[in-house]
């Protein structure tokens, strides 16, 4: 195997195999790994953007010399001699107003890790339960939600689970153990034992070396995570509740009961299951639910729920025969939409005076459709205040632009209004809006 640059792309040839006996196999190095290996990697790592790490190093300075790079890394993996460096410690803002821990490792260190996990995501997702729904490559946030909205028409109650702090208290050796069930490749286990112990270089320039957790922001943590609740909540959840269906998107769960009683009894055994594990379940934000609708009129406190950027509770509907019911239906969560809200605001539209629509069009477009076809998938009528305000937007850009709607805000209204009727394609939100309003 070979990597040869043609032009300014790096490209690989790999030689083949014949049979069970692994061609071009360095017998010096004491592990195998091949180069085609960590040139898919690299490729997927590159695809998936991400901030510099530790060492500042972007993916663009990363690929000034992407050959060597490369190729340091392959022979340090294969050789045993690759350390991760420290995972850079960052916070973003959480919906509550607190800050959520990141930890960026460096490119190399993404690619490193991706290596591993091609290798293990194929072997882990034979076993993976199928109400798990968190970063798999067959499913997505939104299965996990039109499940749920099934399974809440079906059972009255629901416990709403969330786990404290899951991340950052993974226990290494239960993760160790369930690692070494499904492989025995040392080079994976040193390499993944290794990442778990990695220091993490904290915002004030100290470095902190963990004894649990796994930090987010890392290639494989996802996959080590949903490893750690294969064993600690699915497979347990299938052995003592087999009767209780549940959703579960990483460390956020439904489980569906059919009694109140069903429903707190289990919320009791899984208190005692998370601590089994080293882990806890959150006092507040963990509650029993009822789902509440035309059909079901018990008097309960809590009749509603958010699960993945969806508020579930009783909603107005109707029917194909045009009748009117009440439905206990998700719909984009009030924390979904103030953060759709509060995105669009740091666009900036008054100071984008420059642009024309078209302009505007070609850069929010793309995540403005994002929304759509994420918060539009279930009762697609309540994203439309949302989606409402970001043409209040576009009447600040538009009385800054133009002389003649200058502190005229209802004409400026009036003049997007007549180009989203006559170029309703124009915007991603305007097709929705207006063949709403026919």
């Amino acid at each position: 195997m070979e990597l040869e640059r043609r032009g300014s792309i790096v490209q690989l040839e790999v030689k083949k195999t014949t049979g069970n006996r692994r061609i071009g196999l360095n017998q010096a190095k004491p592990f195998y790994i091949s180069k085609h290996e960590v040139w898919e990697a690299y490729k997927r790592v590159r695809a998936n953007k991400g901030a510099a790490g530790v060492d500042g190093q972007s993916i663009e300075e990363f690929e000034m010399d992407l050959q060597n790079n490369l190729y340091r890394l392959w022979n340090r993996m294969s050789s045993g001699s690759y350390f991760p460096p420290p995972v850079l410690r960052v916070e973003i803002p959480k919906d509550d107003g607190r800050m959520r821990p990141l930890g960026i490792p460096t490119v190399s260190d993404r690619i490193a890790q991706q290596v591993v996990k091609q290798q293990l995501e194929p072997e882990f997702e034979k076993y993976f339960h199928s109400d798990s729904y968190g970063y798999r490559p067959s499913k997505s946030a939104l299965d996990a939600v039109g499940q749920a909205r099934k399974n809440c028409w079906k059972y009255n109650w629901v416990l709403d689970l969330d786990i404290k702090g899951f991340f950052d208290n993974i226990d290494h050796n239960l993760l160790m153990k369930a690692v070494r069930w499904h492989t025995d490749e040392k080079w994976i286990l040193l390499y993944v034992e290794r990442w778990l112990k990695a220091a993490i270089h904290m915002m004030d320039e100290t470095l902190l070396y963990p004894d649990k957790g796994t930090p987010q922001g890392g290639v494989i943590s996802p996959l080590l995570a949903n490893l750690f609740l294969h064993y600690a909540f699915d497979k347990w959840m299938a052995r003592e509740n087999s009767s209780i269906p549940f959703e579960r998107y990483a460390d956020d769960a439904v489980c569906h009961c059919k009694s109140q009683s069903q429903a707190e009894g289990l919320k009791e055994k899984l208190n005692k299951r998370m601590k089994e594990v080293g882990l806890e379940l959150h006092p507040e934000k963990t509650k029993v639910v009822y789902c509440k609708d035309d059909d079901r009129q018990k008097e309960y406190p809590c009749t509603s729920f958010d699960f993945l950027g969806y508020t579930f509770r009783a909603r107005r509907s109707k029917n194909k025969r045009g009748k009117h019911f009440i439905n206990f239906s998700p719909a984009i969560s009030n924390k979904a939409a103030k953060a759709i809200r509060k995105t669009s605001r740091r666009w900036h539209w008054p100071k984008r005076s420059d642009k024309d629509l078209e302009d505007l069009a070609r850069m929010f477009n793309p995540i403005i459709q994002g929304w759509i076809n994420y918060y539009g998938r279930y009762y697609k009528s309540a994203l439309y205040p949302t989606l409402k305000c970001l043409n209040r937007r576009l009447v600040t850009w538009a009385t800054r632009k133009y002389k003649h709607l200058r502190g005229h805000r209802r004409r400026a209204g009036h003049w997007l209004d007549r180009i989203a009727r006559k170029q309703p394609d124009l915007f991603a939100h305007w097709r929705l809006l207006y063949a709403a309003a026919g």
